[in-house]
C-alpha cells in the first residue's frame, strides 16, 4: 500500500503542475533569466518545501475543505500573486540579460522557498485530491503513509517544474528567441490567469 500511495503522489502532483501557474511559469522564467543550474536550485529548494506543505494540508484536509472562506479569500491571493509575478516579467523583459550576478543562487533558493511556503493554488487542490484519495483509498494514512506521499508529491513537483525549465531553454535555442520575447509571454500569461480567476469570482460565485 506504501508503494501505491507513493506513485500515486508522484502521478497526481506531477499532473498537477502541467497546467499554468504561478509555480511552473516561475520556473521557466528563471530557466531563461539565469540558466538551467539556478532553475535547478530553485526547484529543488521548492520541492522540498512542498512535501512539508503537502504534508500539513493531507494531515487537515477536511479541516480546510470546512473553511468555505478561506478558499474564497485565497482565490483573491491568488490573483494579486499572479499580477505581481506578471509585472515582475514585464519588468525583466526591459532588463538586459547578466550572465554574472551576485547572489544568484541564494536569490533562487529564497524564491524556492516563498513560492513553497506561499502556494495557494496547492490548498484547494489537496483539499478536494486529498479528501477523494484518502476516501476512495488510493493512499494510506497508517504508519508513514502521509510522510511517503508528501515524498512522492515533491518528485512529482520536481519532474514537472524540471521539464518546464527544459522545454523553455528548448524552445529559446530552437527558435533563438530573446528572452525579452519569453518574459513578455509569461507576464501575458500570468495576466491572463489574473483576468480569468477575477472573472470566476465575480460572475461565478
Amino acid at each position: 500500500m506504501f508503494l501505491l500511495t507513493f506513485i500515486v503522489a508522484v502521478v497526481v502532483n506531477f499532473v498537477g503542475y502541467l497546467p499554468f501557474g504561478n509555480i511552473n511559469l516561475t520556473a521557466v522564467q528563471m530557466s531563461v533569466n539565469k540558466g538551467m543550474k539556478q532553475a535547478l536550485v530553485f526547484i529543488l529548494t521548492f520541492s522540498i518545501f512542498e512535501a512539508c506543505f503537502t504534508y500539513v494540508l493531507m494531515r487537515f484536509a477536511e479541516w480546510f475543505a470546512t473553511k468555505k472562506d478561506l478558499m474564497h479569500w485565497l482565490d483573491w491571493v491568488l490573483i494579486a500573486v499572479f499580477i505581481i509575478l506578471g509585472t515582475s516579467s514585464w519588468s525583466n523583459a526591459k532588463k538586459e540579460l547578466k550572465q554574472n550576478t551576485n547572489h544568484r543562487k541564494r536569490d533562487s533558493i529564497k524564491t524556492g522557498i516563498i513560492l513553497g511556503i506561499f502556494n495557494p493554488m496547492q490548498i484547494p487542490f489537496w483539499m478536494i485530491g486529498g479528501t477523494y484519495l484518502i476516501s476512495h483509498q488510493w493512499i494510506t494514512t497508517e504508519g508513514f503513509g502521509l510522510e511517503i506521499f508528501a515524498v512522492g508529491a515533491a518528485i512529482g513537483a520536481f519532474s514537472a517544474l524540471y521539464l518546464f525549465a527544459k522545454f523553455a531553454q528548448y524552445i529559446q535555442n530552437k527558435f533563438a528567441l530573446s528572452h525579452q520575447i519569453i518574459n513578455k509571454s509569461v507576464a501575458c500569461i500570468f495576466f491572463a490567469l489574473a483576468i480569468i480567476h477575477i472573472v470566476k469570482l465575480v460572475f461565478f460565485k
